[in-house]
């Protein structure tokens, strides 16, 4: 394969705590008189943002950049496209490069719609015949035909976006940069911008996609880099690196899981004591569920005095809409729970709930622990003791499908299609 982009040990460093140098006599003497006031020295501090970072990206890949905030992603795009050099090392580019790195680009807010269109468009290296052609497809594509005459100082940042967006996606380039600039558009727009992102690909375009977006960037792209504080730690199958850095910002184990042990403060009736909630996933506590893969909630108790105990969850999603409500007795378990519904001695039980594989979407989900007693209908519900977790995407069903998923589940259900003789 013919390569795109090559960069070779970039390492990018800023100075602080100083001001750039100047040739004015006047600041210059400035800056002296204010040395000789102070009687000390301003010190310098190298801020690395960017070490040694090498990979190489063949033509037609889509290619995901991901990271905290402030490991670097921005600047190397910056340092891509041209915008900034590297303090060592080099970037080689092949093929016309056009990027989105911020809102509105290349727009002059006293101009119209229309006008910075053409602005855009020939900064980017677009003829303006070829503007012209394309004129009434990069506003279809925008969306914003009402306002294309209307000074872009007026539009929100949603419409600044749609229009640079469509733009960009629309020249004839061979490499297309993006930096999270989709966070700003509505969901009908995400999904249009998708679309072309993997329609360019097909064609043969390189993108390069900066975004916090999981799900959009499984999505989206075959291959991931992951930077942590300026450096690469990861570079593989989006798949894999998504995991890593997912595992990177979530993985603590103690996150799944609420501890109480013997504490007197643990949530508690004076049949019941809380002792742990917590939340597994191939056998191990986690606050991190990969979405192909079973989720348990496991509940630790001590019964202080003797009666049948039934246990329960609310799970909600991350907007606090719930989900559903499970409880282990008999008439609504899968299972088969031998201690459901009897009368249970004192002392300490585990109890744990299985969330089947390929079930709840991506996103994060919180749940409360629910005590059915011997008094039931009565319920007792141990409030404000809630246990977050994420259900992650992890791209298995990004080929079959290309888009976000819609609801709060995503199960797999049994399909069958089968042909039907047409009698009439």
């Amino acid at each position: 394969m013919t390569s795109a982009i090559t960069a070779t040990h970039v390492t990018k460093e800023y100075t602080i705590g100083t001001q750039q140098r100047t040739n004015r006599l006047s600041v210059q003497f400035l800056e002296n008189l204010r040395f000789w006031m102070r009687r000390e020295q301003v010190s310098r501090h190298r801020l690395p943002v960017l070490r040694d970072v090498s990979f190489e990206i063949q033509m037609g890949e889509s290619v995901g950049i991901i990271g905290r905030n402030g490991a670097g992603k921005s600047t190397l795009l910056k340092i891509i496209s041209n915008i900034t050099r590297p303090t060592r090392g080099r970037v080689e580019v092949w093929g016309q490069l056009a990027s989105l790195l911020e809102v509105g680009t290349g727009f002059h807010p006293e101009l119209t719609g229309r006008e910075n269109v053409f602005l855009s468009a020939a900064i980017q290296g677009m003829s303006r015949a070829d503007i012209g052609r394309r004129f009434d497809e990069i506003v279809d594509f925008s969306g914003i035909e009402k306002f294309i005459d209307t000074p872009v100082k007026h539009y929100s940042s949603g419409m600044y976006m749609r229009l640079a967006f469509a733009v960009s996606a629309h020249i004839d380039s061979d490499i297309l940069l993006v930096d999270e600039v989709l966070a700003v558009g509505d969901t009908e727009f995400q999904k249009k911008c998708i679309a072309k992102m993997q329609q360019s690909a097909q064609l043969g375009r390189t993108i390069l996609f900066v975004s916090h977006n999981m799900a959009l960037l499984a999505t989206v792209c075959q291959r991931c880099i992951l930077l942590v504080s300026g450096e690469k730690v990861a570079d593989g199958p989006a798949h894999d690196v998504i995991l890593d850095y997912i595992n990177l910002t979530e993985g603590n184990v103690s996150d799944g899981e609420m501890y109480w042990g013997n504490s007197p403060s643990a949530p508690a009736t004076e049949q019941v004591r809380l002792r742990a909630v917590r939340v597994l996933s191939g056998g191990d506590v986690t606050s991190s569920v990969a979405i192909d893969q079973e989720a348990q909630i496991e509940v630790d108790y001590e019964v202080l005095k003797r009666g049948p105990f039934f246990v329960g969850l609310h799970l909600f999603s991350g907007d606090g809409i719930g989900v559903l409500a499970s409880v282990n007795l008999p008439s609504a378990n899968s299972g088969s729970d031998p201690w459901a519904g009897q009368d249970h001695p004192p002392g300490v039980y585990r109890t744990r709930c299985t969330i089947p594989a390929n079930f709840l979407n991506d996103g994060r989900y919180s749940l409360n622990v629910v005590i059915l007693t011997s008094t039931m209908p009565h319920v007792e519900i141990l409030e404000n003791h809630v246990l977050s977790f994420h259900v992650r995407e992890t791209g298995e069903m990004r080929n079959e499908y290309k888009g976000e998923w819609l609801g709060v589940v995503r199960p797999r259900l049994a399909w069958m299609t089968q042909s039907v003789e047409d009698s009439r």
